[in-house]
């Protein structure tokens, strides 16, 4: 079993391409590794993490004219396969590191929120995109499935210690880590049934680009693209089972 220690960030509307931007976190969690094989391991893990991002970090016009930001804290519950390259045992000397592939299936809690004069408010029951008027559909779950992927590299520090460094994707299929996804709605609706916070937080642009100074209609994100998080992390692990079979020399 070990502890778990990183970082994390995400992939999205806000930050469509840019891994390992400025807008970095820490992660920590825990984790429990069943060897079934010197090749095959089986690991279940909980993580924390807290995601981000700025429109206005970007190089991209339209989106520093968007002007929008979030940040989410994610919780995750993951069971992941895990295939070693080389034979790998912690405590074996013969074989005291190995690079490793792995892929899995997750659970997720989410809760963007957006910061307004100083104070952070959660989006989702907002419906900024008009989830719950009569304009939107329904308001989005804030949990779900995720599918964890990555590579990392173990290595064994001593006879029952071994650390581990590792990348890790998180593919989902929801559009909402970042609350961005459709078209922005008409303030007037938003005002009258989400109450004013809602229409002060669907639409911070710097210029209206649609008529009557509304962009309602007008594109706010890209529902196409799901988003992704990411948890980049190192990891301090101790052997609770029997030794190594193979002899020291």
């Amino acid at each position: 079993m070990g502890l778990i220690a990183g970082t994390a960030y995400y992939i999205g509307d806000i930050n469509p391409t840019k891994h390992f931007g400025t807008r970095m976190n820490l992660a920590s969690g825990l984790m429990y590794r069943n060897n079934i094989s010197k090749k095959i391991a089986m690991k279940g893990s909980f993580m924390y993490g807290r995601v981000e991002a700025y429109d206005l970090d970007t190089t991209d016009p339209w989106q520093v004219n968007r002007n929008l930001s979030f940040r989410n804290d994610v919780l995750e519950v993951a069971v992941t396969g895990e295939i070693n390259y080389f034979d790998y045992q912690i405590g074996d000397r013969q074989n005291p590191i190995s690079p490793y592939l792995f892929i899995g299936l997750a659970y997720y809690s989410m809760r963007p929120q957006a910061e307004y004069m100083g104070n952070w408010y959660e989006l989702q029951p907002l419906g900024t995109e008009g989830q719950g008027t009569t304009e939107g559909a329904l308001k989005y779950k804030t949990s779900g499935i995720s599918m964890p992927f990555g590579a990392g590299v173990k290595a064994n520090l001593f006879s029952i210690l071994a650390i581990n460094v590792e990348w890790g994707m998180r593919k989902t299929w929801t559009d909402y880590f970042d609350d961005v996804s459709g078209a922005y709605v008409s303030p007037s609706v938003l005002e009258e049934e989400n109450g004013q916070l809602s229409a002060l937080l669907a639409d911070r642009s710097v210029f209206q680009e649609g008529t009557n100074d509304q962009n309602a209609g007008l594109q706010r994100g890209d529902s196409g693209r799901k988003d992704w998080y990411n948890f980049t992390t190192v990891t301090l692990s101790i052997r609770l089972g029997k030794s190594p079979t193979s002899c020291w020399k």
